[in-house]
């Protein structure tokens, strides 16, 4: 009996089934409530294409739990969920039922976590739950900041700070890196290995047709669903009053692969050519890392290689009285300056994010308002 998946293989369905899911989720683009005009929708196409780039890479070419390898699912021309600008993100395929080293050297990052996940956005619900969950801040590392982590579904026989626990449907390491100032960042150099009787596993073999075709068929479900699920989002931060950042129920974000150390604000903006949005923080937020930024209606961050479109705990200029405020406006009126000015990078609405890491506390929530920019002087004067 012929195996299905060879078949298609063979005859060329398995191109044609990746095409048309890749087509299907196009649709997501022609969203009735998605915004019509030339900018978004071209937005949108390209938001399609980096998608089907970074499913490859997940998918098809770094697939395999077995001889995994990392990859950054998110960086400055791939754009998912509200990515985090002053974050670098790795990410590797694992199986549950195995055992993996990861080994290397901290870096300078502010904040350091590794997450095991099952789940991901290949699958209808678009769920990504958590197995286990390890802050840096509580492994081991020696005086070079080197370092050896276990992730297994047991712990080490010997007892050990840098083990990271998985369930046995695991099959995503999540590893985020953030940075007060990318600028000057040095990343941790990491490599990750399955282990087998103790030892690293063996060269991978020759391509499988069969997982070949499997692979494929998730990497463009992983376009339709991911695209389907955050224009989700968008939709339901349009149906909120606009211009606000309103504290949720933080299980859907968690539910969708946020880290359990944030606290996530979503909103969705809209200015006119003369208004200003001001973010005002009554007193600096008592948490490790903060940041806020300015999305498009795609939930992607607008291009922060060239255009300052976030502030954090380290780039905001307090107020003289220790309060902060952020300005989000197309322009700033001739002659005014703000260090804590935001752009829109041309886009006139999108969405936008306020994230708390390692809060002590959440209830002293951002405030939001609008005013003309003629006004804005006068609304951000000393206090």
């Amino acid at each position: 009996m012929n195996d299905p998946a060879i078949d298609a293989i063979l005859d060329g369905e398995t191109w044609a089934a990746f095409c048309d899911t890749l087509k299907r989720a196009g649709q997501q683009i022609l969203r009735e409530e998605a915004p019509a005009d030339a900018l978004n929708r071209a937005e949108g196409w390209r938001y399609l294409s980096r998608l089907v780039r970074v499913a490859l890479e997940m998918h098809v070419e770094y697939a395999d739990p077995h001889w995994p390898g990392f990859i950054q699912p998110s960086h400055e021309t791939v754009k998912i969920g509200g990515d985090n600008p002053d974050n670098l993100y790795l990410s590797a395929r694992i199986d549950g039922r195995c055992t993996y080293r990861v080994w290397g050297q901290r870096g300078n990052a502010a904040v350091l976590n590794f997450a095991s996940k099952r789940g991901g956005y290949a699958d209808a619900d678009g769920r990504m739950d958590g197995c286990g969950f390890l802050d840096a801040a509580r492994m081991d590392f020696d005086e070079a900041g080197c370092f050896e982590l276990i992730i297994s579904q047991q712990p080490p026989a010997e007892r050990c700070a840098n083990w990271l626990p998985m369930s046995e449907d695991c099959n995503q390491l999540l590893v985020r890196q953030t940075f007060f100032d990318r600028a000057s960042a040095q990343p941790a150099q990491l490599r990750i290995a399955r282990l087998t009787d103790g030892e690293a596993a063996a060269s991978p073999p020759a391509l499988d047709p069969v997982r070949l075709h499997e692979n494929l068929q998730r990497a463009a479900h992983f376009v339709e669903n991911t695209a389907r699920l955050f224009a989700n989002w968008a939709q339901m931060f349009q149906n909120q009053p606009v211009n606000t950042l309103p504290p949720r129920d933080q299980a859907m974000f968690q539910a969708a692969g946020g880290d359990p150390n944030i606290f996530y604000y979503h909103g969705y903006w809209q200015l006119a050519a003369d208004e200003a949005l001001l973010i005002e923080l009554a007193h600096p937020p008592d948490c490790d890392f903060w940041n806020f930024q300015v999305d498009n209606y795609w939930m992607e961050s607008l291009d922060y290689r060239y255009h300052r479109i976030h502030h954090n705990a380290h780039t905001a200029q307090p107020n003289p009285d220790g309060s902060i405020t952020l300005i989000v406006a197309h322009r700033l009126p001739a002659h005014s300056t703000c260090a804590n000015w935001l752009e829109t990078a041309g886009h006139a609405q999108g969405t936008m994010c306020f994230r708390l890491i390692g809060a002590r506390q959440h209830s002293d929530h951002p405030q939001t308002r609008v005013v003309k920019l003629a006004a804005l002087a006068a609304a951000t004067g000393p206090r």
